[in-house]
């Protein structure tokens, strides 16, 4: 028998997890896989779900029961979206464009990483799932204008910006592996000084706070961007209540509440402990979305029970494109999608906009 045959299909996101370690090197798994310092806002984010336990609902007889959702005049049929993950072909050869078209297999958003392993444009021509663009600004604005403005000829149809990461985290399971880039994977529609040479520090200088300083953006840089395009700019990142308030000032059209995945500061709150007070901070006054940790279908229930109006999922569909390329993200959303309907079905949601508090029992 052979290795493929003794494989079961998998079943879960667990599944395909545990399959992705064993399919890819021991270098494109740190980089996965890891998060920042011991890692506890990463085991966090999925354990903080756990503490929440759902109350059923009985006899009740829905009618055309749906999962449907209108995010900025789009209606999408469900409310999982795919979350920017940069560099997706050291996880397939296809990278991005697998997973545009796994995604669009299942009519789900995908969020494409300004650091892309692919171009921009080819990951949109891929699958109409491709639609929003996820940015780290840069303090050069022609640079940020050349990817805004190629995403709009593309037919993007927002942009996602990134605000938690003025720099990178510290993650010691990357140091450990001593993670490279391969040398045929790039950042492709970067510029080339999004890699720029460190100059030597000088005398008494930090070289995180100079960092910090070279990539570090304002309120009014969101404000501008808002400015100059007409794609609604979703801000990716927000922790705080009162950052969630002035991102409303700025102009933001839409927040993720998010801690990039465990990856940048940890011992952060997982996102969805964060996720009730940021709602009631914006007050229905724009979409909340949410990401970090979702596993399961119920998870998803649980996050927009807690008032997120959509989640994102990063990981775990990578594990999908490492294992199968684009079936494997498709079926990971198909599943998750499938629990989440079982659990409507059992918590008596007929549509999302059912799902409240009262589904939810804190453990």
């Amino acid at each position: 028998m052979s290795e493929a045959q003794r494989v079961p299909m998998p079943v879960s996101l667990g599944d395909y997890e545990r399959l992705a370690e064993r399919v890819l090197d021991a270098n494109a798994w740190a980089y996965l896989a890891g998060g920042a310092g011991d890692e506890i806002t990463l085991a966090e984010n999925g354990e903080a779900y756990r503490r929440w336990r759902l109350m059923p609902r009985v006899l009740r007889q829905p009618i055309a029961a749906h999962t449907r959702v209108t995010l900025f005049g789009r209606e999408l049929a469900h409310p999982i979206l795919v979350a920017p993950v940069a560099y997706q072909r050291l996880f397939h050869p296809q990278g991005e464009l697998a997973s545009a078209i796994g995604a669009s297999a299942q009519d789900a958003l995908m969020v494409l990483s300004s650091m892309a392993s692919v171009r921009l444009e080819d990951a949109a021509a891929a699958g109409p799932a491709c639609r929003w663009l996820q940015l780290y600004m840069r303090p050069q604005c022609e640079e940020t204008i050349d990817l805004v403005r190629r995403a709009e000829a593309s037919g993007y149809e927002a942009l996602v910006v990134t605000v938690d990461a003025p720099l990178s985290g510290l993650r010691n399971r990357e140091q450990r592996a001593a993670f490279r880039l391969p040398p045929d994977i790039s950042a492709v529609n970067l510029g080339p000084n999004v890699q720029q040479v460190q100059q030597p520090l000088a005398q008494g200088e930090s070289a995180v706070f100079r960092e910090w300083q070279r990539m570090a953006i304002g309120w009014d840089d969101i404000a501008w961007l808002v400015s100059a395009t007409k794609l609604p700019v979703v801000l990716k990142g927000i922790a705080s209540p009162h950052d969630a308030r002035l991102a409303m000032n700025a102009g933001a059209a839409g927040l993720i509440v998010s801690n990039h995945g465990g990856r940048v500061l940890d011992t952060v709150a997982a996102s969805i402990e964060l996720l009730p007070a940021v709602v009631e901070a914006i007050g229905g006054r724009m979409p909340v979305l949410v990401d970090g940790g979702i596993r399961r279908g119920t998870d998803v229930l649980k996050a927009l029970a807690l008032g997120a109006n959509a989640v994102l999922v990063g990981r775990p569909a990578v594990y999908g494109l490492a294992v199968a390329g684009a079936l494997g993200v498709s079926h990971v959303l198909r599943i998750l999608r499938d629990e989440l309907e079982m659990a409507m079905a059992l918590t008596g949601c007929a549509a999302l906009s059912e799902i409240l508090p009262d589904r939810l029992l804190r453990a």
